[in-house]
């Protein structure tokens, strides 16, 4: 078995690798079963060396064990298990390139080492092997079982893609490791990097092949929406709307931004783009959700009920139509019905503090003094985080969903 055990790699500015092999993990044919090709003397020296080089390993004097190792192999070339730990040892000494016939000598006796191909794709890669590095750090890459290790196989082939500008290949291997794990700083800081390049790489094109088109100016108007110009930004929607009405997602997005406008004219505009966009799609329910809001806020309640619950039935799954539909429910005093909606908005979206503001206000007018606490407390806690979020939004200037006025009501 591999008996390499955890140590400090002294490897600066990488995951220490070395600790996805640890003592007792069994992944390699014993040495006892590769001895066929050498005398029973061999084998006791061979054994010995072994023995010594686990020793040393033990107490953490990898240096040692090199020598250790380099002899069973001379003694046997065909064992596994020296030649992998040999190629490790060498690898995390900073002798990349004296690891690769290791690595590859034990692959070929045992080609489902997914670990050690992944190894010596990173060992490839820092020998300028470029090709080499890719193809076996793409093959192991799916069959990696630990987390740290897929990660850091995964960012050296992003860091590979990216290099040579391929940056399709690069978004497929993000796809892959947020897959695994979703929540990563590095991982997520790797797909920010590459799709903020592959959306440059897109505009760069874009302006070179249709400078003029709706589509440069509907591109211009996101850029100028998230450095906060948003007149700029409204400019270039028109000026995409005049070159062609029809262009998906256009009116939307115009009235998302009109909408926030504090002069009346702009927000009735805003409603006026919404209608457009129905007209191009009459199952836009983000745009028959937007006109419900804008019917509430102007005391049409009726019609707010009717548009709340279309935009429910189109998209069952929209948490923020939910608790639109039930703050209208309450209003008609149909509690029942809004508890329910509140309960499966809050389900869906778990993190939206308005959504347990309006479930603990209900619970408290029902009576439920420990749902409405638990509730008012998540609503709480929630708010401040959000709070706190709201330097960054500022710094990347990104507008984070408003805040209703009556949340302020709880006390």
């Amino acid at each position: 078995m591999l008996w390499l055990k955890r140590f400090n790699t002294g490897w600066p500015g990488h995951i220490a690798i070395m600790g996805v092999f640890s003592a007792g993990a069994v992944l390699f044919l014993g040495a006892a079963s590769c001895l066929s090709q050498v005398t029973a003397d061999k084998q006791a020296e061979l054994a010995a060396h072994m023995q010594k080089a686990k020793g040393y390993l033990e107490d953490k004097q990898p240096a040692l064990a090199i020598p250790e190792l380099q002899a069973a192999v001379a003694i046997d070339p065909e064992n596994v298990d020296a030649q992998a730990n040999l190629g490790v040892l060498l690898f995390f000494q900073g002798r990349a390139a004296e690891s690769i016939p290791h690595f590859r000598a034990a692959l070929a006796r045992q080609p489902d080492l997914a670990k050690i191909q992944g190894l010596l794709g990173l060992a490839e890669s820092r020998t300028q092997d470029i090709a080499d590095a890719r193809k076996d750090m793409e093959a192991a890459l799916p069959l990696l079982q630990d987390r740290r290790f897929q990660t850091q196989v995964g960012l050296e082939l992003i860091s590979i893609d990216t290099q040579n500008g391929d940056l399709e290949n690069a978004a497929a291997v993000i796809a892959q490791l947020r897959k695994a794990d979703s929540d990563s700083p590095e991982i997520l800081y790797a797909a920010y990097r590459t799709y903020t390049d592959l959306a440059d790489e897109a505009v760069i094109s874009l302006s070179l092949s249709a400078p003029d088109s709706a589509q440069m100016h509907q591109v211009l108007a996101h850029e100028d929406t998230r450095r906060g110009n948003t007149d700029g930004a409204i400019e270039q929607y028109r000026k995409a709307i005049v070159i062609d009405p029809h262009l998906p997602g256009i009116h939307f997005e115009l009235a998302e931004l009109l909408r926030m406008s504090q002069d009346a004219k702009a927000k009735q505009e805003a409603g006026q783009e919404y209608r457009a966009a129905l007209k191009e799609n009459p199952r836009d329910e983000k745009s028959i959700f937007r006109l419900a809001e804008i019917d509430e806020q102007a005391g049409n309640t009726d019609r707010s009920f009717a548009e709340y619950t279309k935009a429910v039935e189109l998209q069952p799954a929209d948490a923020d139509a939910k608790l639109g539909l039930a703050k209208i429910l309450i209003e008609m005093n149909q509690t029942d019905k809004a508890l329910a909606l509140l309960e499966e908005s809050v389900r869906l979206e778990p993190t939206n503090p308005t959504t347990h503001y309006r479930l603990g206000s209900l619970y408290r007018k029902m009576g439920r003094t420990e749902d409405a606490k638990r509730e008012i407390d998540l609503y709480l806690k929630l708010k401040e985080a959000r709070e706190k979020l709201r330097v960054i939004y500022k710094q990347l200037q990104i507008q984070p969903k408003e805040t209703p006025a009556d949340e302020q009501d709880d006390k």
